[in-house]
């Protein structure tokens, strides 16, 4: 399909598809608002994150939209769970370290936390926040320090603020100068890519 596509293409999806941040991770935990969902994913394209969790067993699956989501939803890819131990085995099975969102006790202020590691970064529902099973299994939980009378940011803000953080540590260690994969996988993404 390369063939295809005009030089600038080509050479935008090259680019973009060489920066993304495979050890960069977000799991959303009931999540109610589709919009709020989209708004997310948005996000995590724009700073090269390639997979989202979506950890639902409260609420239903949400119907993300091309149109809220200016066609993100097209570039990451989703991966669905039902349970928080299977979710969060699977990350540990390919070495993430998970970190929580919470307002708890002894949580660790995002400025404080190393995301230029391979880690996940869990959120929870724009009620309830994150579960205390979510949080109780997370190898560290992390809070975004706040000095208003209000106590808790809307998710898609909440989000974009951490990844942001997680994109600032990662320019200044120069992760996103070249592919963590191999030649191989990386034009098996491009190849893929050129096909959307």
């Amino acid at each position: 399909m390369r063939e295809f596509k005009s030089e600038k293409r080509l050479n935008k999806i090259k680019a973009v598809a060489m920066a993304r941040q495979y050890s960069l991770h977000l799991v959303l935990e009931n999540v109610h608002d589709p919009h709020n969902v989209s708004a997310v994913l948005r996000t995590c394209d724009a700073a090269g994150i390639p997979e989202v969790s979506l950890l639902y067993y409260l609420e239903k699956f949400p119907r993300i939209g091309k149109k809220s989501s200016a066609s993100a939803v097209k570039w990451i890819q989703k991966e669905k769970y039902t349970d928080v131990k299977e979710c969060y085995g699977s990350l540990r099975s390919k070495g993430f370290k998970i970190y929580a969102t919470s307002l708890t006790s002894g949580a660790l202020n995002l400025y404080n936390v190393d995301l230029s590691e391979k880690c996940a970064i869990v959120l929870g529902n724009e009620h309830r926040g994150v579960s205390d099973e979510a949080a109780e299994l997370s190898d560290d939980k992390l809070y975004i320090p706040m000095f208003g009378m209000v106590q808790s940011l809307n998710i898609s803000v909440a989000a974009a603020i951490i990844i942001y953080e997680a994109v600032r540590q990662r320019l200044e260690k120069g992760l996103y100068n070249e592919s963590s994969l191999n030649k191989k996988e990386l034009d098996k993404v491009i190849d893929e890519w050129c096909s959307k």
